[in-house]
């Protein structure tokens, strides 16, 4: 891409921006004026209460239209894979270009994946881009080599992140940088091997959805050699459910194929579930004990990666999905493929 070019904006989960506008508007003049992109919305963009045709409808016009060059999703959701079922794959393979998106966007992502094109994990706009305090390099600079670049680029621990989020119904929060935590180290296991190989997963809650839907998922051998990235939503499930899940795609022989695994940093506060600083450290902890355990299980000898930041914390890496990733254990770095 280039600056100038023309970019689709989508809410192909919930329409947030139709809720929130002014939060809208702050990450549509980041578009402009800090990325040097032309946003176009769509229909839905704002419609709160779209209907999934309607949503599938947007997205098969931005990927048609020869003069935009990625879509971008504005935040997630709960109910995309209420779309999927009236998207046309022969748009998206005559026409592909890159999308943006995470959370409940892994169903595009992964619908993405089954057709052959690669996306992108991360970048919605009305997220990370109207961070409070101000937008953060970690994720611009990985946000713009995604977008303007094919360079091959180490994901590093971040000095300090934050669980905790803004109040959109109150502009105010926007305005000053959230409480941070230290980074801690990343945690390692069976780190004797270097794996390069295309990614595949994404939200662990989404994945577990079309499983169970099973009607975009492949046959396990078409997964086998690929690096399995997973990530957990502000629902923050327990560590327990992290590992029935992962057992679920153990028993399937599923969890099997990948001879590496990365999962974020989870995110451990949320309104809900406002956990002091020492409780969201063990709530992390438990959660990668229970990936170990699952791994122990059902793939022992995967190199796995916990604590790198591509999920629901903040700041945010922009991470390619069905891209080449290398998990170097050796050397204890991990970088990825634009």
């Amino acid at each position: 891409m280039q600056p100038g070019d023309r970019v689709a904006i989508v809410s192909p989960s919930w329409a947030g921006p139709g809720i929130f506008p002014e939060v809208h508007e702050r990450g549509m003049k980041v578009v402009r004026d800090e990325l040097g992109l032309v946003p176009v919305e769509y229909p839905t963009t704002r419609m709160i209460g779209a209907s999934p045709e309607a949503r599938a409808k947007d997205l098969m016009a931005a990927f048609a239209d020869s003069t935009i060059r990625a879509v971008l999703a504005t935040i997630g959701g709960s109910d995309q894979i209420t779309v999927l079922p009236y998207l046309d794959p022969e748009v998206v393979i005559a026409n592909p270009k890159p999308f943006f998106g995470y959370s409940d966007n892994t169903n595009l992502l992964n619908w993405l994946w089954t057709n052959g094109v690669v996306g992108y994990h991360g970048g919605s706009t009305m997220v990370h881009l109207v961070r409070p305090g101000g937008l953060h390099p970690v994720t611009m600079e990985s946000l713009r080599r995604a977008l303007f670049s094919n360079d091959t680029y180490e994901v590093r621990p971040v000095d300090e992140f934050t669980d905790l989020h803004a109040d959109w119904s109150d502009l105010r929060t926007l305005d000053a940088p959230l409480a941070t935590t230290p980074e801690t180290a990343w945690r390692w296991h069976d780190a004797t091997s270097r794996i390069t190989g295309p990614t595949w997963g994404g939200n662990l809650e989404i994945l577990h959805w079309n499983l169970a839907a099973n009607r975009w998922i492949r046959p396990n051998e078409e997964y086998a050699g690929c690096v399995l990235m997973l990530e957990t939503s502000e629902d923050m499930p327990s560590a327990d459910e992290v590992f029935r899940m992962l057992r679920n795609v153990g028993e399937r022989g599923l969890l099997e194929q990948f001879p590496a695994i990365v999962y974020a940093k989870p995110k451990a506060w949320n309104r809900e579930q406002p956990l002091a600083a020492p409780e969201r450290e063990r709530f992390r902890e438990a959660h990668y004990d229970a990936v170990l355990r699952a791994v122990e299980a059902y793939n022992p000898h995967a190199v796995v990666l916990c604590g790198p930041d591509f999920g629901h914390t903040d700041p945010q890496y922009v991470i390619p999905y069905g891209g080449l990733v290398t998990v170097d254990g050796p050397n204890r770095t991990f970088s990825v493929n634009y």
